[in-house]
């Protein structure tokens, strides 16, 4: 079975996270180039789980047209690893504070690579910036 580790993070506190599975990473993605939500005051203590940023990111920014993108890249090597048996995948992604923007995009695909693959993959998901988010 392949199991997807995703992460959310830090540029400026802890940077890219390293891949313990041994294979030398996977896919990085820098949601910098978004706008910020976090730069708005009612944001500020958000985070990217929260529907206020959701919102803003998904109707005030490229965001939608960023991750669909994402989506298709990921499938194509997402297909490849399960058809060869390869056993572990990580995909990053990263924003200035790892609070709003990287945690936001980590969600909506770990959301879907759970809808497509469903049984054929297992996904751990790792906000390294905003612990109390991580799940399985």
């Amino acid at each position: 079975m392949l199991h997807i580790d995703i992460h959310s993070f830090s540029y400026k506190k802890g940077g890219i996270p390293k891949d313990d599975s041994g294979n030398g990473g996977g896919f990085t993605f820098d949601c910098r180039g978004i706008l910020n939500p976090g730069r708005i005051e009612e944001y500020k203590i958000q985070t990217g789980n929260d529907i206020g940023v959701q919102e803003y990111l998904e109707t005030q920014t490229e965001m939608p047209k960023f991750l669909e993108l994402i989506k298709a890249l990921v499938s194509i090597n997402i297909d490849n690893y399960i058809e060869r048996g390869f056993e572990n995948l990580q995909i990053n992604f990263g924003c200035t504070g790892g609070q709003h923007r990287s945690v936001y995009s980590a969600i909506k695909i770990a959301h879907f690579i759970e809808e497509k693959y469903g049984e054929k993959v297992e996904i751990s998901l790792h906000h390294d910036e905003q612990h109390q988010l991580n799940y399985k």
